[in-house]
Parts: structure tokens; sequence; C-alpha cells
């Protein structure tokens, strides 16, 4: 069976289901009243309270309240789970071996149990951040302006990795800092400090921040220092559909 649930669930009926779905490798998912103590690398106690508990084939274990986003309580993968009962009561436990940690929840009430047999075998594929900027602008100079030739992507200097380094129409040397969010001065400084690392070997230096927008303040600094603005969006395509878009979901 790919999936089981069971509503109120007496404590036996979750002991079965649970270790079923850990037999199977199952995601399992239970809605309950618990407290839980911890034992590892710290010490810490969880008091009564209606929970989220989820274990993943992969070992990990978390319990989450009804607020934030991280877990109250967690697990790694490679832990192991079990479960058993006590005078009525289940006991989950999640320990880990290499650090020792130990996991050990108690639910006075399950609401929900359930297990399901997931398959998911993709990756997360992100775009929008800098590199995917630095492969666009390189595929496509001229968005930066025509005649516009880079030379090297993460160009090392003494003051950090330049993102593109190239040369323009009249030769002259051409630093580019991308920025996938709208930049502010530290952006600035840090273009700031790659074009100093090569004022004393060329005559004239060009920096260029390119970014999809910019603070007042940056634009003020880069107005000071001679410094240029060009406003690039990063890309939004995915590479594993090049008919699909960010867009295409909004």
């Amino acid at each position: 069976m790919k999936f089981i649930s069971k509503n109120n669930p007496t404590p036996q009926e979750t002991c079965e289901i649970i270790n079923e779905g850990l037999r199977k490798k199952a995601m399992i998912t239970l809605y309950s009243c618990c407290c839980a103590k911890y034992n590892g690398r710290a010490k810490s106690q969880l008091g009564l309270g209606e929970r989220m508990i989820l274990i993943k084939p992969d070992g990990s274990f978390m319990i989450h309240q009804n607020h934030k986003l991280d877990p109250v309580n967690w697990q790694p993968p490679k832990s192991h789970s079990k479960v058993k009962i006590k005078d009525d009561i289940v006991f989950l436990e999640s320990v880990r071996r290499s650090p020792e940690e130990h996991l050990l929840v108690k639910l006075n009430t399950t609401y929900l149990v359930s297990y399901c047999l997931v398959r998911d075998s993709e990756d997360l594929e992100v775009t929008g951040h800098e590199k995917d900027m630095g492969k666009m602008l390189w595929k496509h100079p001229n968005m930066i302006e025509n005649g516009f030739r880079p030379t090297n992507m993460e160009y090392a200097t003494e003051s950090g990795f330049i993102d593109i380094l190239g040369k323009d129409k009249n030769g002259f040397l051409t630093i580019l800092e991308l920025k996938s969010r709208k930049a502010g001065v530290s952006a600035v400084k840090q273009l700031l400090r790659y074009v100093n690392d090569f004022k004393e070997d060329k005559s004239h230096v060009r920096g260029i921040l390119v970014a999809p927008g910019v603070t007042d303040d940056a634009q003020e600094m880069l107005d000071k220092y001679e410094l240029e603005f060009k406003m690039v969006k990063p890309p939004k395509e995915l590479k594993i559909d090049k008919k699909v878009t960010l867009d295409f979901f909004l």
C-alpha cells in the first residue's frame, strides 16, 4: 500500500502504522499532543504541546510547532528511529550514533498518523543568482555595451574575486561587479577595491556595478569615485525546460 492514514488512532494503531512506515522507508507524518527530551551535544526539554512530527526515509526526524520556519527539535539524516508502547503511551525515539544524540518523544494523544511511499529524485535548480548573471553576460556581452569583450570570470585579486574582467571597445580594462538584487554601498566599496588593485599598472580602468537597481547612497558613491552602473536583471530561465520560466508559475 502506497499510502495509509488513520484519524484518532489508538496507541496500538499508532505504533503499528509507524512501524510499517519505518519498515517500508516511507515518509511518516503525525499530529500529536507530545513532549520531548534531547540529549547530545547539549540538553533540552520540550513541554507538552500539539505539534507535527515528520520522519523521512533518510532518517531525519523533525518536530514542528504551529509557528516558526525551523523545527523545534530535529535529528539529521542517517539517524535511526523506533517506536514502542509503555503503559498505553507511545514513545518515539531517534538516535544518532556519531556524534551521539538521542531524542525521545512521548505521544500523549495522537490525532492523525500516516505514511506515504514517496518517490522524488529531482534536485532543486535555482536560478537568478550572480553566477547566472555572469554566464548570461559572458554569452551576451553586448548587454553591458557594444564592443565589450569579457576575458575572465572569477578573476583572483588581493581584494577577492572579480565577477567578470574584460575590455571595452577602446581597449580599456573593465571590471564588472554583479549583484542579483538591488545593490548598496557595500557593493560599490567592493568594486572600488577591485579598481584600485589595477590602477597602479593601468592608465585607465573602468568599474561597472551591474544589478537590477541601486540605492541612492550607492549611486552617490558611484558618482564620487567615477564608477558606473548598468541595470541588468538576473535570468529567470530554468535549464530543464527552455520554454518554462519562473514567470510561468506566478
